[in-house]
């Protein structure tokens, strides 16, 4: 079986994944990838180079916040990216053999499309918790964390497009919930 999991940002999706780590459960994590294929595939870098323009690397070195830059100034902008990084990242992880992927933007970069799931999960949680950890985690304001989540597609759209939503909220119990979604995926 093929797994995904989405979830906007700062909904807990690391942490999720973590849980299912620690239960031996592989867990392909897309952001990761597309780290590493950012810095090691020549194809994307030359691409990035032509959208953004040569500053994006220097010294073949990503600069982050000139892409983020880019990213967050259009729709546009960030589908373009979409487009030169996520076919990478889904043919990487079809090669890579896992059975579960992680992915934020799963709808939005057409891995829904790309790969055939048998099963997509969201994690969900309230806005004002989503805003606090992108806040704590990467030590930006209110405003900036508001306008990372309003870059992504809503939660609301997520979950109706996904086939179990875990609610991380810090009171829901993770491991019932998947406990529960484990028993489902075992009666297909």
């Amino acid at each position: 079986m093929k797994i995904a999991i989405t979830g906007g940002i700062g909904s807990g999706k690391s942490y999720v994944c973590q849980y299912l780590r620690q239960l031996g459960i592989h867990v392909y994590d897309c952001d990761a990838a597309a780290k590493r294929l950012l810095a090691e595939d020549i194809r994307i870098q030359q691409s990035l180079r032509q959208l953004v323009g040569n500053e994006v690397y220097t010294d073949g070195v990503l600069q982050k916040k000139i892409l983020a830059q880019y990213i967050l100034k259009s729709a546009q902008n960030k589908q373009a990216v979409n487009d030169v990084v996520h076919p990478a990242v889904a043919l990487d992880f079809i090669r890579s053999g896992y059975s579960w992927l992680e992915s934020a933007i799963l709808f939005e970069s057409g891995f829904d499309k790309r790969v055939d799931f048998d099963c997509i999960v969201c994690v969900s949680a309230p806005l004002k918790i989503r805003i606090n950890r992108i806040m704590r985690r990467d030590g930006i304001s209110e405003e900036k964390a508001l306008q990372w989540i309003n870059c992504q597609m809503s939660q609301e759209k997520m979950e109706s497009r996904s086939n179990y939503v875990i609610i991380n909220d810090g009171e829901k119990n993770i491991e019932e919930q998947f406990k529960e979604l484990f028993n489902n995926i075992n009666k297909k």
